[in-house]
């Protein structure tokens, strides 16, 4: 009796363990939300490396071993699975980091892709994300080996970061900025647009008002919560509770910036991020 009164503790201690999400910055949190939203009884460990954002413009050895660093502390602070929410880091280290960690990991590709592949009835789909992304050609990779027969057509949008952290989510400057990057998508008939980059789901609006109503949008945050879902009912792990989750914030660099922005991208209050 006593052992099985002791299996009963750990597996609540388990259920009880924090997802951990990190990203390159602030963009991360568009997943965070997601996730809050779909599994709210869940604790929560975010981790934005804001001291060496971006990570688009950097070389896939730096993105490697900043992306392996930020997993090793999320890992250190008990968490039972982890959310690779930079595109970045999934198009360049997710393999590495599965190897190396050797826990539950979830990136943003994956669940877009899918999600594509299943709307997508002309099999002309886009994609849009930093310049590393979208040179990485891993979302091109993923789409075709679910169907050789897509058409995949790839812009780099990298002034949508700073635009969507500024909060210019609807002005003439963005909407300006976002027709010059689209054009070229629209000319391809397009019926599909993954946005693969976690900030771009705020620019939405804009993206859709240059795009037009015939395209589908692909928001990776809503397919990732998803996904972590899902794994986490599989593997036995999911907290559902109905206590109040505790939510963490981390950052590498000075929190009031990211406290000020993130609070825009949550939608609600960040009581406090520390930086470590």
């Amino acid at each position: 009796m006593k052992k099985q009164r002791g299996l009963l503790i750990n597996r609540k201690n388990s259920l009880l363990k924090p997802i951990g999400i990190f990203d390159s910055g602030l963009g991360g949190l568009t997943v965070a939300k997601e996730v809050f939203r779909f599994m709210p009884h869940e604790n929560v460990i975010y981790f934005g490396d804001t001291a060496r954002v971006p990570y688009g413009n950097k070389s896939k050895e730096t993105i490697t071993r900043f992306s392996t660093e930020n997993a090793i502390f999320l890992k250190s602070r008990g968490v039972k699975l982890i959310v690779v929410a930079c595109n970045t880091s999934c198009s360049l280290s997710l393999p590495i980091l599965k190897k190396r960690l050797k826990m539950p990991i979830i990136g943003v590709i994956n669940p877009a892709v899918k999600k594509a592949v299943e709307i997508s009835k002309s099999g002309r789909i886009g994609v849009i994300g930093t310049n590393s992304t979208i040179n990485s050609k891993a979302y091109d990779k993923r789409l075709k080996m679910l169907d050789r027969k897509i058409k995949v057509f790839s812009k780099s949008c990298p002034l949508f970061v700073p635009l969507a952290e500024e909060g210019w989510l609807d002005t003439d400057i963005t909407y300006r900025t976002a027709k010059m990057y689209l054009d070229y998508l629209k000319l391809k008939n397009i019926d599909t647009l993954i946005l693969a980059c976690t900030h771009y789901p705020l620019l939405k609006k804009i993206i859709k008002k240059v795009m037009g109503k015939k395209v589908e949008l692909i928001d990776s945050t809503s397919e990732v919560a998803r996904a972590v879902k899902a794994t986490l009912k599989q593997l036995g792990s999911l907290n559902e509770q109905k206590k109040k989750p505790g939510y963490q914030f981390y950052v590498s660099d000075e929190a009031t910036h990211f406290i000020k922005v993130g609070e825009k991208f949550l939608g609600r209050k960040i009581s406090c991020a520390r930086k470590v």
